[in-house]
């Protein structure tokens, strides 16, 4: 058995950063830019006011009240195509070009309107209420770096910039194999014996949010005609991830199967728990993944190992986040795998965030990783800790 840090420096290794592709800016959401970004335009263009009011000369304001004509109006997208000279104003709003000889902007409430004139009640610094031109950015301005994840912030930022186009990391084609006889998909009738499929399904949605494509490969048979197809249908994808079948009994083929369509292996169980039986190697070019049948170790596999996998393809930080817990209750002393217990999370009166493992961890209990709010790592050979010791644990 190899530890776990090395099985993720070996998968990792094994996964370089996919091609870029130009995508519209509507379809880029959830996307990895591949380039970093310079403004197109300045923000603001021009000039423009930050209030509503007047935009006057500062030096018609010396001895307020001063009194001056209107002699015309600027909105947004509609700006006052003529001169402000002394004793004159423009009526102004938010957002609106300011006219030119005006150098400041009187708000509304310090003004009174009479017909064609008002009177300003005050003074103000030339300037004032005023945003310059590139207030913002200005043209040339990198704003987004490559390797920027466009969330709805960078969308609008980048739409600003006057950026229709931008290069992002393609999505990495996963695919995803399921083995077993004994596996179904839900809704279809089941047989004796046999149990709904949750770990495709799970991994597809899984790798998705992660911002990868997921290939779903089906469901193969215990038989090496079903494994040998459909392992052929993963030409071309960026990594395989297969799960079940990769243990030791009579019926675990996919070892086999893979190493007959020329599987270079590289290691094959893991010291931790869940996911002992855990295997990865090269497949003519296409990493490949072997991961436990019990969907605890799918999940807990995933977390580890596929999320930074999929991290690496898309150019950004592999390293898996983790945070300071007390433990909520005892633990016994630990053995030669590296324990990830599903665990809740509450936060003590004190601030510190308590992590309590739950008292079933048998890998066959999807539903408490699913109430799971995080993973307390134990590891190898960890002695027995008590409540309020200090933990590592892995936020989900």
């Amino acid at each position: 058995m190899i530890s776990v840090d090395e099985a993720r420096a070996t998968v990792l290794a094994g996964v370089k950063p996919v091609a870029a592709e130009t995508v519209g800016l509507a379809q880029a959401a959830g996307r990895v830019l591949a380039q970093p970004l310079a403004a197109r335009v300045s923000h603001p263009p021009v000039p423009v006011s930050s209030m509503d009011g007047y935009a006057l000369r500062a030096a018609d304001l010396a001895a307020p009240p001063t009194r001056l004509s209107v002699i015309g109006e600027s909105a947004a997208g509609s700006p006052f195509d003529g001169v402000v000279g002394q004793g004159q104003t423009a009526r102004i709003f938010t957002g609106a070009a300011l006219p030119a000889g005006a150098d400041a902007v009187v708000m509304q409430e310090d003004c009174e309107r009479d017909g064609q004139s008002v009177t300003i009640k005050t003074q103000v610094p030339a300037g004032k209420f005023i945003r310059p031109v590139g207030l913002d950015f200005k043209t040339g301005d990198v704003l987004l770096e490559a390797g920027a994840v466009l969330d709805g912030r960078a969308i609008g930022l980048a739409a600003a910039m006057n950026i229709p186009w931008v290069s992002v990391r393609r999505r990495p084609r996963i695919a995803i194999l399921s083995t077993g006889d004994e596996i179904a998909m839900p809704g279809e009738p089941l047989g004796p014996s046999q149990i709904l499929g949750s770990n495709g399904p799970g991994l597809a949605a899984f790798v998705g949010m992660e911002g990868a494509e997921a290939v779903h490969l089906g469901i193969a048979r215990d038989s090496r005609e079903s494994l040998d197809s459909m392992i052929a249908a993963a030409a071309g994808c960026d990594l395989l991830v297969t799960t079940g079948g990769a243990s030791v009994g009579d019926y675990d083929l996919v070892k086999d199967a893979l190493a007959a369509a020329g599987l270079a292996l590289n290691f094959y169980t893991v010291a931790m728990r869940p996911g002992k039986p855990l295997m990865f190697g090269d497949l003519k070019g296409v990493p490949v993944l072997g991961l436990p049948g019990n969907p605890v170790s799918v999940m807990v596999c995933a977390v580890l190992l596929v999320r930074p996998m999929i991290r690496t393809m898309l150019g950004l930080p592999s390293h898996t986040e983790t945070v300071a817990v007390r433990l909520g209750r005892d633990l016994p002393a630990n053995d030669i795998r590296q324990d990830y217990l599903r665990s809740s999370l509450a936060s003590a009166d004190d601030g510190a965030q308590v992590a309590i493992p739950f008292e079933k961890q048998d890998s066959a209990v999807l539903s408490g990783m699913v109430r799971a709010a995080c993973l307390v790592i134990r590891p190898p050979f960890a002695p027995a800790a008590k409540a309020g010791d200090m933990a590592r644990a892995i936020p989900l």
